[in-house]
């Protein structure tokens, strides 16, 4: 009856987005390799079982694992091309009826692929599937088409996704004549693949319960009448959802799998953004204010820029060659660099009332560094600290939250937790309200122990009523050493600190973020008598000495100067701030923008999440990264500003025109 060469084709890899090594994971000491192919032998009437794998040093484990499962047919091809790979795959084992197999489906029926090729045999078909319209469980997928048909999808598949996926272009082809093969019940909402950590456990949960690899569709069908809890683990994931996942959006499953909150920053963590399958969550690679992600889309960013941290752009052409020279020379040895002294000398020239400097990487050391330094000049008794705005997230800082949950409510997060922060660090920090200076003066009369007022010198609002000098005065007054906070605000609006435009000048004071144009540096700069008293306490980190963040401070100095960034920035922030409010008010919306002119910000008056939501949603479409705030840098060019606000007043528009509640399906739809 048979006369041609019948062929399974196992599409098999390493390096899955979402799933790290999967095919070499194990359920009750069997490999999912070995799983599938004790199940593939026993298909009736295929002569082969190939396995279509790339050809990359990824591989390589991969490769002998097919061999110690049996297997004596390995084929290796493109990575990406998945379809050029089971072509060239057909074509040299000469196979004219290919059964199209994803290796991450172990628990396939061979009874059921049988069948399957016997009607394909006596038909004229050239696609046969069970996944046209799915009946069978996701995870029990089974293709099976002639090598003509894979040809002609060889030779005529043009786009990404069809070269990816193989098939979807037979699928959709009207030419290929294809039949859908159904299970007498609909079990397509059961999950029995292999993409997550989630499906592991669930495929474990089964085999465990049948404590063989011999069950087919049938047990699984009767498990699920008397056993439905069985197949609750991973219901949650839709079918095929992988096919609709960018690259970035799967290695963020995976990124949740190993860190406690999928990241380490809370401002980059995707949940912030409402539409989790647009947002892009990962780069590639960056340049000027462009982002490409790991699906090579670029987008101009309208948004963060780093967090603050590229005012120069991304990838600045000096600053880097900078770092890559340093690179190239080795970035840390046993002795010390000595750009952090010139650095440090450069930053106290900048700024006359300091004398001292020290360096960290991250604001959040900065900011515990200065508090340290503070309190160690300080007699012993004077070891409070009162507060204003965000500094990072250390316990001294977070204890705030100790007196009165909602005490850094305006300052870093509504409902923040704070577990792990010791309790007798309570009534220790105090928080005040920027140009409330009673509620300031309240604390150091009530707390004679505050020795530490620390606090931002201008975020979302201007001082009003001589609020610095008035707080600089009352420090004065009290012994109180002052600290000013300025790794957001330094360099945006001025060549240094922005509390150098007002003539008040602290105690020490701390920069970060934009120094080193995207490389890690931060400072703590102050008056000598405080700065020394570093010696009196223990302040050391092995890579507070590398040679790269003092390298690119220096860089990005002199290329801020040679530029006059703060001036370009801050005329351009000028510029978006005035056209934003003259489009919502063209499209009668109520809006308000606040903060740097460099840092630009808005909100609506109403439904701002609901509104601030959907503009990331409509400007992803755009491919242009926006939010409610934009850190202006000097690579936002007037075309790429004239587009953004375009499609700004596009976004405008739809508001001013939809009701909320169809803004909220809008939101709520993929």
């Amino acid at each position: 009856m048979k006369s041609k060469n019948i062929h399974i084709i196992v599409q098999a890899r390493s390096e899955s987005t979402r799933m790290k090594n999967k095919l070499l994971r194990k359920i009750k000491n069997k490999s999912i390799v070995k799983i599938i192919y004790e199940r593939l032998i026993k298909v009736k009437l295929a002569d082969k079982i190939i396995f279509a794998i790339p050809k990359n040093k990824f591989n390589a484990n991969l490769k002998k694992l097919i061999r110690s499962a049996g297997a004596k047919y390995i084929f290796q091809g493109n990575n990406d091309d998945v379809l050029s790979r089971y072509f060239e795959t057909a074509n040299y084992f000469k196979s004219d009826i290919i059964i199209r197999i994803t290796a991450d489906c172990p628990f396939l029926d061979p009874n059921i692929i049988s069948e399957m090729l016997k009607l394909f045999l006596k038909s004229k078909l050239d696609y046969l599937s069970n996944v046209l319209e799915p009946t069978f469980p996701d995870g029990y997928d089974v293709e099976i088409f002639n090598f003509e048909s894979l040809r002609f999808a060889h030779l005529n598949a043009k786009t990404k996704f069809h070269r990816e996926h193989v098939t979807p272009f037979l699928i959709s082809n009207k030419k290929i004549k294809k039949q859908n093969y159904d299970y007498k019940e609909n079990l397509s909402s059961l999950r029995l693949t292999l993409d997550e950590e989630i499906d592991l456990i669930q495929l474990r949960k089964i085999f465990n319960y049948f404590n063989s690899n011999t069950f087919g569709i049938d047990q699984i069908r009767k498990l699920n009448l008397t056993k439905p809890d069985f197949f609750k683990i991973n219901s949650s994931i839709r079918r095929n959802e992988g096919g609709k996942l960018s690259k970035g959006n799967k290695v963020w499953r995976r990124a949740k799998n190993v860190f406690p909150n999928g990241n380490m920053f809370l401002s980059k963590n995707p949940s912030r953004f409402f539409d989790l399958n647009s947002w892009p969550v990962y780069f590639e690679k960056t340049k000027g204010c462009s982002i490409w992600d790991l699906d090579g889309k670029k987008y101009n960013d309208f948004s963060y820029m780093g967090v603050g941290t590229n005012i120069l752009g991304y990838n600045n052409s000096y600053v880097d060659s900078k770092v890559i020279s340093t690179v190239n020379k080795g970035n840390s040895s046993s002795l010390n660099c000595s750009e952090e002294v010139y650095l440090a000398e450069k930053l106290i020239d900048l700024h006359p009332w300091s004398e001292m400097a020290f360096f960290a990487r991250t604001g959040g050391e900065a900011n515990a560094i200065a508090v340290r330094l503070a309190r160690a000049s300080l007699d012993s008794n004077k070891y409070k600290v009162a507060v204003c705005g965000y500094h990072g997230w250390h316990d001294w800082y977070l204890s705030s939250n100790l007196n009165n949950k909602n005490s850094l409510d305006t300052h870093l997060s509504p409902d923040l937790k704070i577990a792990g922060v010791p309790s007798s660090l309570k009534n220790t920090v105090y928080s005040f309200n920027y140009n409330d200076y009673e509620s300031l003066l309240k604390i150091i009369n009530n707390d004679p122990k505050v020795g530490v007022i620390k606090m931002e010198v201008e975020r979302e609002k201007k001082p009003k009523n001589k609020f610095l000098q008035k707080v600089r005065d009352l420090a004065n007054r009290k012994g109180i050493v002052l600290i000013f906070d300025e790794c957001t605000s330094g360099f945006r609006e001025n060549f240094g600190g922005i509390h150098l435009n007002y003539k008040v000048y602290p105690d020490l004071a701390m920069f970060g973020k934009s120094l080193g144009n995207g490389y890690a540096i931060t400072s703590v700069i102050g008056k000598k008598e405080i700065m020394s008293s570093a010696k009196k306490t223990f302040l050391s980190s092995t890579f507070w000495s590398e040679r790269i963040g003092p390298t690119a401070g220096i860089a990005t100095l002199q290329e801020m100067e040679k530029r006059k960034s703060w001036k370009d920035i801050s005329l351009k922030g000028k510029y978006i701030k005035r056209k934003i409010n003259q489009i919502a008010k063209n499209n009668k919306l109520n809006l308000e923008t606040y903060g740097l002119d460099a840092l630009v910000s808005f909100k609506f008056k109403k439904n701002n999440e609901i509104y601030k939501q959907f503009l990331i949603k409509e400007m992803l479409k755009k491919n242009i990264l926006a939010t409610n705030s934009l850190y202006v840098s000097i690579a936002h060019n007037k075309k790429l500003i004239n587009k953004y606000l375009d499609n700004i007043n596009d976004v405008f528009y739809k508001i001013s025109n939809l009701e909320v509640d169809k803004i909220k399906k809008i939101l709520s739809s993929n």
